[in-house]
């Protein structure tokens, strides 16, 4: 591997190590996605399942059960499980935000419609608990099922908290842990679970997926000020114009002056925009340190991730998961 291998990056590292883990979960997933009597299930899923993600999340899965001495292979079925929870949810995100663009390609909703996006997600849900239950371990479904009841519960919150001004850091926190955060630590800690780990090995795999997927999001949404677009898939200002209040906003409003807080609620609350608002909009996060503050949140999210998985002992797979932490700021530099 030698030089190669240093120059990865930490989920390339992961990728190759799981080569052949991936590959069966890949298969997998495929043959669970089949559909003989609807064959539009298979279209819109492959559609997204195939655009080329990292598949962060079910390497996570694989990643946490090869870290706590797991040989078997119902870590493949939990990591095809938690990509068909994530691509559901996708699925329905991209309905209910109304996006055109999902990973640099059409979303389903745009190709199809609305009906065949929420269905398919449906399907894929019920798909992910059929695989659980194959584990035969109902602690198991009950992390994964409480996950799913998490990510709606955030869904639904953001609904009502993305364009209120007096959303705080702390709703955000919440929604945040629902969207995103929810399905990474439950992806490390049912690896954990199925690698019958010792319960405080359990719980620093759980602290490192809600800690790694709070850093996750929050540099997605400082991504979307300051990104570049053949990068993230998103055009820079995406969130502003869909009027999501993140938290490089929630920052600014809350050092906003009146004539300040006016722009806010007229372009997120009531959805007034005009040319050259974006401009404006970044202006204010930098005259307020909100896009720095912001970065300092991410960068101390993804160092409580790296304090959570240097409990385990030395294991390679231990550090490319703190390297991951890492890079998932990285991004932001």
């Amino acid at each position: 591997m030698g030089l190669d291998h240093a120059s990865m990056k930490p989920h390339e590292r992961l990728a190759q190590r799981f080569e052949g883990k991936l590959g069966a979960v890949n298969a997998l997933i495929r043959a669970r996605m089949a559909s003989k009597h609807a064959p539009r299930i298979p279209e819109v899923t492959a559609h997204l399942v195939e655009a080329g993600g990292k598949r962060l999340r079910p390497m996570l899965t694989l990643a946490a059960a090869d870290l706590c001495g797991y040989v078997g292979d119902h870590d493949e079925k939990l990591a095809a499980t938690v990509e068909f929870i994530h691509t559901a949810t996708l699925l329905h995100d991209d309905v209910v935000d109304e996006s055109a663009q999902r990973r640099g390609r059409a979303t389903a909703n745009l190709l199809w419609d609305n009906k065949s996006s929420v269905l398919v997600g449906d399907y894929l849900f019920s798909r992910s608990f059929q695989l659980m239950v194959e584990t035969g371990s109902l602690r198991v479904l009950d992390i994964l099922a409480n996950a799913s009841a998490t990510i709606a519960e955030g869904e639904v919150l953001q609904l009502t908290a993305a364009r209120d001004l007096a959303t705080t850091e702390e709703i955000y926190l919440q929604v945040v842990r629902g969207k995103t955060a929810a399905l990474f630590s439950a992806a490390t800690e049912v690896g954990g679970v199925i690698a019958g780990a010792p319960e405080d090995h359990v719980k620093a795999l759980f602290d490192y997926g809600d800690a790694l997927g709070i850093a996750f999001q929050i540099a997605d949404d400082l991504l979307d000020f300051q990104g570049d677009s053949a990068t993230t898939g998103k055009n820079v200002g995406d969130d502003f114009r869909e009027r999501k209040l993140t938290l490089p906003i929630i920052k600014a409003v809350a050092a906003a002056d009146a004539e300040e807080r006016a722009f806010w609620s007229r372009t997120i609350e009531k959805g007034r925009q005009e040319e050259g608002d974006l401009e404006h909009a970044v202006s204010l996060l930098h005259r307020h340190g909100a896009l720095e503050a912001t970065r300092a949140d991410a960068v101390a999210w993804a160092d409580m991730a790296k304090a959570a998985i240097a409990q385990f002992p030395e294991h390679p797979v231990r550090d490319m998961l703190s390297d991951l932490s890492d890079y998932v700021v990285a991004r932001l530099a």
